[in-house]
């Protein structure tokens, strides 16, 4: 039950009651889930509008969900920043080691927030300037395919004399050239009345597959081996080192439609502020951000002298001081992570809460306990979310001309097998019904090009194509 949320809502319009409602439209049960985290999100919102004396000392109550596979505990989180479009991020708590082990350190995850609020940040602002980005870049295929309506000042811009000053005195040095055109800018009425026409035909599609040479601006990248250090950290100073690099262009011959593209994207990049973008995405990420620990429980246990487990309570104690509320660098600038919405999650099926060290239970004081599906759960997952299973298939192969239909004894049966093999082997929740939708259409799926029309899915075929297989303990721990 992937996938994001069209639209995003303003969280001041959000009561908790509304948050709940907008999840249940694609999370099935989990209500106590729902309104833990329902309650932090107001909460949020409250925090903003809370005296100010006061507001910096009020931060978020992280939480700890608690339930097996599959029951929706990273579908929440990420519905529910994908709900007021708060940057989100989700990371494993294995994929982590102490300091001074092999791996990548727990600060990375905090990187990786500011990475995607930067991203959500810059399509906003390329969205803003679409419109001017794309005019600018109809220009720029004008001027190649009839170079003699270019204003003089234009061409002027491309001389090596101009380029020597941009790279001696930056890149506004440039512009600011460009900005001011002498008196002979002035574009006959002929050059007017072609560019005119061109650009109208560029608008209907005319020259859309016409190949055209552009220049592209590559930035030179250095590789990991050369920089040395951590996958972090040279990707940092690679960064860093290419933007004092001179750009190297290369020419390539593409449609027009492609270098419509092309110049769009680098319009758009000269249009937006990245500075300003930068301190708006690292103000989102520090208060706004949400970031999700799966599998903490794998980095629990009881301490024991040598082993993993030193290791795992190390990357416990090494986590803590970011969901206590710390300042890290990340190549965009610091962010304090006082106020960052921390959610870990972990079956616990081996080891238990009490676990983890004290100081980290402490940081997660709402504890929620998810409950295992039942088949009736799994009824409601096949038909009613918006992104319902069934609704999936009926749409892919349809592209295909299949009408299909499932009958209501057809829904009962796959949710009574999907229970039934939860029980008998691993309980992998509502990824089950993936695993027993593939079995059942299988056929089906493999026949559609050839098959077009109306096929309809009752309780006996699907009892017919599964039945032996549930049947069967062992065999069903191998295909189911």
């Amino acid at each position: 039950m992937s996938g994001m949320l069209t639209t995003t809502l303003d969280p001041a319009q959000l009561t908790p009651r509304q948050i709940v409602e907008e999840l249940d439209k694609y999370i099935v049960g989990q209500s106590k889930a729902k309104r833990a985290v329902a309650i932090a999100l107001r909460n949020r919102y409250r925090r903003a509008r809370a005296r100010e004396d006061l507001r910096d000392e009020i931060t978020p109550k992280n939480i700890l969900m608690i339930g097996p596979t599959g029951v929706g505990k990273t579908e929440i989180a990420r519905r529910l920043a994908a709900l007021v479009g708060a940057p989100f991020v989700k990371v494993e708590a294995t994929k982590y080691t102490e300091v001074g082990y092999v791996g990548r350190d727990v600060e990375s995850m905090v990187r990786d927030l500011v990475d995607a609020s930067i991203r959500t940040v810059t399509e906003e602002r390329r969205e803003e300037v679409r419109e001017l980005a794309a005019r600018q870049a109809v220009e720029r295929v004008i001027d190649i395919l009839h170079p003699e309506t270019r204003p003089p000042s234009a061409q002027a811009a491309g001389s090596p004399f101009g380029a020597a000053l941009g790279s001696i005195f930056g890149g506004n040095f440039a512009a600011a050239q460009q900005a001011q055109p002498g008196p002979s800018a002035a574009v006959s009425a002929e050059a007017q009345r072609v560019r005119e026409q061109t650009r109208g035909e560029i608008e209907r599609g005319f020259y859309d597959v016409r190949l055209i040479e552009i220049e592209v601006e590559e930035t030179p990248s250095l590789p990991i081996g050369v920089i040395g250090g951590g996958v972090d950290q040279s990707g940092d100073l690679g960064e860093m080192l290419g933007g004092i690099l001179p750009k190297r262009r290369s020419k390539k011959r593409v449609p027009v439609a492609e270098a419509l593209r092309i110049f769009e994207q680098e319009e758009a990049g000269k249009l937006i502020d990245m500075d300003a973008v930068k301190r708006e995405a690292l103000r989102r990420a520090g208060e706004d951000g949400i970031v999700f620990i799966d599998e903490i429980d794998k980095v629990a246990g009881a301490s024991q002298r040598g082993g993993p487990d030193v290791s795992r309570e190390g990357v416990q104690r090494d986590i803590l001081p970011i969901v206590e509320g710390s300042t890290v660098n990340t190549k965009y600038g610091p962010i304090k992570t006082d106020h960052v919405l921390f959610i870990a999650a972990g079956a616990f099926h081996i080891s238990k809460p009490s676990d983890l060290i004290p100081e980290l239970q402490g940081r997660l004081p709402i504890r929620v306990e998810l409950d295992s599906l039942t088949a009736d759960d799994f009824k409601t997952i096949l038909t009613q979310p918006k992104n319902a299973l069934v609704e999936q298939y009926k749409a892919l192969l349809a592209t295909d001309g299949v009408t299909l239909e499932f009958t209501e004894d057809a829904i009962a049966q796959l949710a009574t097998f999907a229970m039934t093999v939860n029980e008998q082997t691993e309980n992998i929740g509502a990824r089950r019904l993936h695993t027993v939708l593939e079995r059942v259409l299988e056929d089906v799926s493999y026949d559609a090009p050839d098959t077009a029309g109306r096929v309809s899915i009752d309780g006996e075929y699907v009892r017919s194509r599964l039945a032996d297989v549930v049947a069967n303990a062992d065999l069903s721990g191998y295909i189911l």
